[in-house]
C-alpha cells in the first residue's frame, strides 16, 4: 500500500489514462478522484471508471470542477466565468489508497499561472505516467520525465499502454529514473468489468536495470 496519492498523468491526450485508472483502481481497490472534468458531463471519466469497477471498496469522490466546454480547463473555466485557484483543491478524506486522474498532460493549464504539474506537486502525489506508441512518443515521454524531475515529483511507475516495438521500449526504459518501475498494458479488444478485472497487468514489476 502507498502512503501518498498516485496521480495518473499522461504524455498527452488520448493515451489511455482513464483505462489505466480503472485497472489500477480495481487492482488496488483504491479510491478514485478526478479533480477537473471539462466536457462530456453526461459521461464523465468518473462515471466511466465507476462502471468498470467490480470491487465494493472503492469510493468515487466528486470532482472539484466540472465544466461543459470540452477544452483546456483554463479555457473551459473562463467560458463559465470561473478562475481555477490552487486553494480550491483539497484531497478527499480517505483511509484508502487514493488514485487521482489528471486531464491531458503535465503542462495542461488550469489557469495562466497554474499547470497540471503544479497540481500534482500541490497534492503531494507521486506520478504514474501513461505513454502510447506513436511517432513522437519518445520525445514526449522523456520531456514528461524531465519535467517531473525538475519539479521534484517522484515518478513511481511508467505504464506502456499498447504495443511497443523493441527499440522504442528500450529507449524509454533506458531513461527511467532509478527507483521507477514499469508495466505493460496490452490493447483491449473489449472494455468491460471482466476485461478490467482480468487485465494482464502488474502494478509493480521488478525495477529495471540498465
Amino acid at each position: 500500500m502507498y502512503n501518498k496519492p498516485l496521480f495518473i498523468t499522461g504524455i498527452g491526450t488520448e493515451v489511455g489514462k482513464t483505462i489505466v485508472s480503472a485497472v489500477l483502481t480495481e487492482q488496488l481497490q483504491a479510491d478514485y478522484w478526478k479533480p477537473v472534468q471539462a466536457g462530456d458531463l453526461d459521461n464523465t471519466d468518473t462515471f466511466k471508471v465507476k462502471q468498470l469497477i467490480s470491487n465494493s471498496r472503492s469510493i468515487f469522490h466528486p470532482e472539484t470542477f466540472k465544466f461543459n466546454m470540452p477544452a483546456s480547463p483554463h479555457r473551459a473555466a473562463k467560458h463559465e466565468g470561473i478562475e481555477i485557484r490552487q486553494q480550491d483543491f483539497v484531497l478527499p478524506e480517505t483511509s484508502n489508497q487514493l488514485l487521482i486522474e489528471g486531464a491531458g498532460g503535465l503542462f495542461v493549464p488550469l489557469s495562466y499561472r497554474f499547470l497540471m504539474i503544479d497540481l500534482i506537486r500541490l497534492l503531494g502525489a507521486e506520478a504514474v505516467l501513461v505513454t502510447r506508441n506513436y511517432l513522437g512518443c519518445i520525445n514526449h515521454t522523456l520531456l514528461s520525465i524531465h519535467a517531473l524531475q525538475s519539479k521534484g515529483i517522484p515518478l513511481k511507475h511508467l505504464v506502456l499502454n499498447g504495443d511497443f516495438d523493441f527499440d522504442t521500449l528500450n529507449m524509454l526504459l533506458h531513461h527511467l529514473p532509478r527507483n521507477c518501475t514499469w508495466s505493460k498494458l496490452p490493447e483491449f479488444t473489449t472494455i468491460n468489468k471482466d476485461a478490467i478485472a482480468n487485465a494482464p497487468f502488474q502494478l509493480s514489476p521488478t525495477p529495471i536495470t540498465t
